[in-house]
């Protein structure tokens, strides 16, 4: 007597045949943390006997689920359907396992390692906006790790308006949350890794709408003209100087040299936090001119006898803590004052390095005043300002 067709079998509650192609396999469907979930069994033929055993494996997991609900045992998704990716889903005590928790774990991990001095505060807080960001919150809420798939992760970057640096920056706190779950075998593949982000970048970012624009000599007299007595110094020595917003707020009176008229650069202060320059190149001998020097001789009477901090924020008497401080109490009034069309307090260096540049300074020199790495980034930002002598390689002398 042959085996009945599968079509003719009375199949249980809960237990169906998906058909495939080549094969029909049994399938059990029960509800698991609010999920409808639908597992296939091993393949073999399909038989009464073997739909009635489907039946009794979809009880034992039913009642797992309960026991699991009540508190008296965890039902683990593996230990039923191993291979199944739903599995990954769930920890071993049968709580799915949600991108938003991970990425929590991600932030923990950068505030262990601040604390150990193996991050600077300044990276942890950029790390803590992106994570914390409504773009971000909004993708990983409610979400299961295992359910983010390529597409998922090309939608989201795509779909962030900003630069390319943005929107890596952005990206960074959640490709590393996604590498950790893969060595954790959470996931078995990580959706970045499938992303071509260079090229996607390069075709949804929008391009960096910052462009080097320098305060005109007119501008700057506008400036330090609406300056009060206690903000002129330092606009005068910034403007001269060139330093970045972070070195200027850590530059101390010790390493100024007035008689040789040099200032030794070798802390930046980020975030609150003071630190020794990205490069070696940033640590350097920054030459004084005049109006520099002058500038320092005004702030003498403030700070000198104090021999810390040549700056200082004129409403608390303290040093500056962050550029974003300066920004807002003397650097945004103090351009309404001065009338003069608004631009960010880093113009302040553009204007050192265009005018130095403007006046024929060697852009290697430039360079070296910076505390640039090498030559490149001068070129490539001050371009327009460099004298035709160093725009062409020199022609070659020969010699007989």
């Amino acid at each position: 007597m042959g085996r009945k067709p599968a079509s003719s079998l009375k199949l249980p509650r809960g237990v169906s045949i998906r058909q495939f192609t080549h094969e029909q396999r049994l399938q059990v469907a029960f509800s698991y943390q609010g999920i409808q979930c639908r597992e296939l069994l091993p393949p073999g033929p399909i038989t009464q006997t073997v739909a009635n055993l489907a039946s009794g494996k979809r009880a034992e997991i039913l009642n797992r689920i309960a026991e699991s609900a009540a508190g008296r045992a965890a039902f683990v998704y593996a230990d039923y359907f191993p291979n199944s990716p739903r599995a990954a889903q769930f920890d071993a005590n049968g709580r799915r396992v949600m991108l938003d928790k991970l990425l929590q774990k991600t932030l923990e991990s950068y505030e262990r390692q601040v604390d150990n001095g193996n991050m600077a505060l300044s990276t942890l807080q950029g790390y803590r906006k992106a994570i914390n960001s409504t773009r971000v919150q909004s993708f990983v809420a409610g979400k299961p790790i295992s359910a983010i798939t390529p597409s998922d992760v090309r939608e989201f970057a795509g779909g962030i308006e900003g630069t390319a640096k943005f929107v890596r920056n952005l990206l960074t706190p959640l490709r590393a949350t996604f590498e950790d779950a893969l060595n954790d075998d959470l996931i078995k593949s990580n959706p970045f890794d499938r992303v071509a982000m260079a090229k996607l970048l390069k075709k949804t970012a929008k391009a960096s709408e910052y462009e080097v624009d320098p305060f005109t000599a007119q501008e700057r007299a506008e400036l330090l003209k609406a300056a009060r007595a206690d903000e002129r110094p330092m606009i005068q020595f910034w403007l001269a100087a060139g330093l970045r917003p972070g070195e200027l707020i850590a530059l101390k009176w010790p390493k100024i040299d007035l008689t040789n008229k040099k200032a030794r650069i070798d802390l930046n202060q980020v975030a609150g936090e003071e630190k020794l320059p990205k490069t070696s190149a940033g640590i350097r001998d920054v030459d004084l001119s005049d109006d520099a020097i002058a500038g320092l001789i005004a702030q003498k009477s403030a700070s000198f006898e104090a021999g810390q901090h040549v700056w200082f924020n004129p409403r608390t008497g303290g040093a500056w803590s962050t550029d974003a401080q300066i920004r807002k109490t003397l650097w945004i009034p103090l351009c309404e004052r001065a009338g003069i069309r608004y631009r960010n307090m880093y113009q302040c260096r553009h204007t050192f390095a265009s005018a130095l540049l403007t006046a024929g300074a060697n852009p290697w020199y430039v360079a070296e005043q910076l505390g640039h790495v090498d030559v490149q980034l001068v070129f490539s930002t001050y371009g327009k300002f460099i004298g035709q002598d160093y725009q062409k390689p020199k022609a070659q002398t020969m010699h007989v």
